[in-house]
């Protein structure tokens, strides 16, 4: 397995060896080609003024090269056509290698040849007195980093990369989509990382899927002896006012069993299987004419949606009301800044400020309130559905005892306002 922290340590000690080897190849090749081709002609044709004649005598070729030898601080060689030695001042410079002037490497360190005009080799080596400048230094130390980030660059963004694409599965799965799995790439720790998602993804997938078939078998179970319980009441008997209790205990169970099998379905699942353009008005309308004291009024408004969803919605809105409010309950539709509004108030007191944040939670009841109706799942369904519809519900005190509900109004209706 390759370890990650190797990985890096090779790309910066891989980046480090590149730089060597580059600046080793560019000072060879730059020692042996002349880089400056024509100045050092013209230096040849200026220093040909101040040597002797190439037929003076060797004593004051000799002459001149010590005087220049002591002004310049440099040492100096000059040869003939033949590169046989003339005149040397300081250490011993070898003869010009090439046919043409330019740098040169020797024993005691690089030195420039310079053609003279008569056919005469002048050859100097100046000393490196001063220090590089503050700007050549910033720019071998900058050509330095900008070789390590090209060298490195690669090999960490393909780490990053893979980090992202790992993010991105855990975000989706995250989100719902318990299929998710990400591709794994590599030996390292990422890999390994990856691998474990996966694992670990199939084993959520693989325990959602068996929670609801324990739901679904759950369903079956208990609505099959609620079933024989109803049709067995039917034939005992007994005073009509114990029959109609035991009705109304069997109805809420069957409607207890009803909402935990819708919350699981909405736990379970991100996306709505059904999508319809759904009158919202309307929807109200159909829904609110079940109950006695129970008012609506509006425009329509278009969503998109669920029809089943959105109406059990609107249902638990209005049973919320009649057992923990007051008559007359009021539902009213409209729009407002492109979204559509549902508001459900009654005439019961405000609810205290300090339990609306958990007005919503799974099987919470407000203290003091109606005993023990109500199941604490209605006003949890009410969120689910809202935002499956990509809206949601708020507890609305400024209009009293008011649950407001706010939802996209569907693309085509948004098309035509």
């Amino acid at each position: 397995m390759r370890r990650l922290y190797l990985q890096i340590y090779l790309t910066i000690v891989g980046s480090l060896v590149l730089v060597v080897i580059t600046a080793g190849l560019l000072w060879h090749f730059m020692a042996g080609v002349p880089p400056f081709g024509q100045p050092f002609e013209i230096a040849g044709e200026v220093l040909a003024e101040l040597v002797p004649a190439a037929d003076a005598p060797l004593a004051q070729q000799q002459q001149v090269i010590d005087r220049w030898a002591r002004r310049l601080g440099a040492d100096l060689a000059l040869y003939g056509r033949a590169n046989e030695p003339l005149a040397a001042a300081g250490q011993r410079l070898p003869a010009p290698s090439r046919g043409t002037g330019g740098w040169q490497r020797t024993p005691v360190g690089p030195a420039v040849s310079i053609h003279l005009p008569d056919g005469r080799w002048l050859v100097a080596r100046l000393p490196l007195q001063r220090r590089p400048s503050a700007f050549v230094l910033a720019v071998f130390l900058g050509a330095i980093a900008l070789v390590v980030a090209l060298g490195a660059f690669p090999v960490v963004r393909r780490l990053t990369g893979r980090l992202e694409r790992l993010q991105d599965g855990v975000v989706s799965l995250g989100a719902g989509d318990l299929r998710s799995r990400v591709k794994i790439e590599g030996r390292d720790e990422v890999a390994r990382l990856a691998q474990s998602f996966n694992q670990a993804a199939t084993r959520i997938e693989s325990l959602v899927d068996g929670h609801k078939i324990l739901l679904a078998h759950a369903s079956h179970e208990l609505r099959t002896p609620l079933a024989r319980i109803r049709l067995g009441l039917e034939l005992v008997e007994a005073a009509p006012e114990r029959k109609l209790e035991l009705q109304r205990n069997i109805a809420e169970l069957d409607r207890l069993v009803d909402e935990i099998l819708l919350a699981s379905r909405l736990d379970a699942t991100e996306q709505l299987e059904v999508r319809e353009e759904i009158d919202l008005a309307a929807l109200a309308a159909e829904e609110c004419a079940r109950y006695d004291d129970c008012s609506v009024e509006g425009k329509a408004v278009m969503v998109s949606g669920d029809p089943m969803l959105l109406r059990r919605m609107i249902r638990n809105l209005v049973e919320n009301a009649q057992l923990h409010g007051k008559p007359p309950i009021e539902v009213s539709v409209g729009d407002q800044n492109g979204q559509a509004v549902l508001n459900v108030s009654d005439g019961g007191p405000v609810i205290a400020e300090e339990v609306r944040e958990r007005l919503f939670s799974t099987f919470y009841r407000v203290p003091g309130t109606s005993g023990a109706k109500g199941s604490g799942l209605g006003l949890a369904l009410v969120r689910q559905i809202a935002r499956r519809h990509a809206g949601d519900v708020t507890y609305n005190p400024e209009r009293g005892s008011c649950f407001t509900v706010v939802l996209p109004q569907s693309q085509r209706a948004a098309a035509a306002d």
